[in-house]
Order: structure tokens, then C-alpha cells, then sequence
């Protein structure tokens, strides 16, 4: 591997009511640029990069020209990017991946990298008492669904959807996961199945837990934690990007990550 492998998730780009949102992007563009000056080998995003994302097959959701650009960039300076689906960026059509080069996915991925077996699942789906998210999730990944949706006119469509998707991330955020937290426990069994590394997003809690010989990784959000995971020379090191409090780019190592 010539480079290190970056990894983040739930940026949430576009929300609506978030009054840092020029912040967030700056950042974010910041962070792109960090991986074109490293040489980065990869960058894969663990899901929900947009608050909401619907493609229709003529229309894209309007803004992000910022974003693009440096996503652009930062693919033609040779940095893979991939793409796994979240909750509310899943319904993505051909445009990234025709525009740039985006390799999307819609479920989990198993990599062995350098060695390391990693399981990437966005965690959606893997909280207790989350039947009926599991239930709408696979009326909305359904084919005739998305068809027809697509009739609606794009204002609408894309109206309803970052109106469903706000409720769907105050759900999300408020979510009371007590003691019993899903996403750990499943990202724990597949440890114990012999994956070295089990990254997940979703939780917006950013946090690296050792369980046993393996790693549970939830790498928090692009809001409040500006968090990421980077992978190098068979290690893996759990960032801060930037300090919301100090209003800085820190870019360091997270040294206590279990609280």
C-alpha cells in the first residue's frame, strides 16, 4: 500500500437548520486537501456524507459546488474514494460515480487490508428495538419504490426528503441506546468471528473500544466531533480533526477514546 487509508462517516452535509454549515464545509474541503498532500491511497465513507441525498435521473440535489470541486480533486490525485451507504444518502443513482469516480456500495464491507480483517457496516439497523427502521429501510431501498417516488416533482421530492431525513437524525441523536448498544454488541460478535477492525458511524459517539485481540471503532460525526480513522503501515489511529470548542484545527491523536 502506497498511502494510508482515511476513513469517516455521518458528515451530514446540508442540513438544513445547522448554522455552521459554512464551517462544515470548509473543513471538510480542509480534510480533502490534507489527503491529496499526504498521498492518501483511500478514503472510504462510512455513510450519510449528505443529510439527504435523492437522484432523480436528470436533477441532483442543488449545492455542495464546493465539495464537488475538491472531491474532484482530490479522485484525479489518484485517491481512491468509496462510498457505503448510510440511512439518509442511501437512494444514490449513477451521478458520482459517472462524475467522479466514486465506487458506491450499498451494504457492509469486509476488507483485509495489510493483513487486518475489517468489517464496515454504517450501523444503521444494528440498534435493539429498531424493527421498524428495518422494515421502512427495506421499503425505501425497494426498486418500485424509488420508481415511484421519482415521479414527484424534484422540489417536493427533495423537500420531503431532508424533512424526513432531520426527524430521522433527531431520532438517531436522542435515541436512548441505555447500556445495551447494538451497534457495540454486534461490532463485538464479529470480533469474536476474527475481524481485527469493526468500524461503524450512525451513533454521531465518536469512540475506539478493545474488545479482545479486535477494535470497535464508532467514528463519531462531521458536526460536533470531527472525527476520523486513518490506517497505516498495519495501525490504526483514531483523530480529531477539529476543536469545536477552541474554534481550531487540531488534527491529533484521540488518546482516550472510551468515554
Amino acid at each position: 500500500m502506497t498511502g494510508s487509508m482515511f476513513f469517516i462517516s455521518d458528515v451530514h452535509l446540508g442540513m438544513k437548520q445547522y448554522e455552521h454549515k459554512k464551517l462544515q464545509e470548509d473543513l471538510i474541503i480542509s480534510f480533502f486537501e490534507k489527503l491529496i498532500n499526504e498521498k492518501a491511497s483511500e478514503l472510504i465513507i462510512v455513510g450519510d456524507f449528505f443529510d439527504s441525498w435523492i437522484e432523480y435521473r436528470q436533477v441532483v440535489p442543488k449545492g455542495f459546488y464546493r465539495v464537488f470541486s475538491k472531491l474532484y480533486d482530490l479522485v484525479n490525485a489518484g485517491v481512491k474514494v468509496t462510498y457505503l451507504a448510510g440511512n439518509h444518502d442511501f437512494w444514490r443513482g449513477k451521478y458520482l460515480q459517472e462524475e467522479f469516480g466514486i465506487e458506491k456500495l450499498d451494504n457492509h464491507q469486509e476488507r483485509t487490508i495489510e493483513g487486518k480483517r475489517f468489517f464496515i457496516h454504517h450501523g444503521d439497523g444494528l440498534a435493539y428495538k429498531d424493527t421498524g427502521y428495518k422494515v421502512l429501510k427495506v421499503i425505501l431501498r425497494n426498486k418500485i419504490s424509488q420508481f415511484l417516488y421519482s415521479l414527484l416533482h424534484p422540489d417536493f421530492g427533495l423537500w420531503l426528503a431532508r424533512s424526513t431525513s432531520s426527524r430521522s437524525r433527531d431520532y438517531t441523536s436522542q435515541k436512548d441506546y441505555s447500556e445495551k448498544d447494538g451497534l457495540k454488541d454486534a461490532a463485538f460478535m464479529k470480533i469474536k468471528e476474527g475481524f481485527d477492525f469493526v468500524l461503524m458511524g450512525h451513533r454521531h459517539r465518536a469512540m475506539m473500544l478493545k474488545e479482545g485481540t479486535g477494535y470497535y471503532v464508532n467514528l463519531g460525526d462531521w458536526m460536533i466531533n470531527f472525527t476520523y480513522g486513518e490506517f497505516t503501515n498495519g495501525t490504526f489511529y483514531f483523530r480529531k480533526y477539529y476543536d469545536f470548542n477552541g474554534q481550531k484545527i487540531v488534527d491529533e491523536l484521540i488518546r482516550d477514546s472510551n468515554s
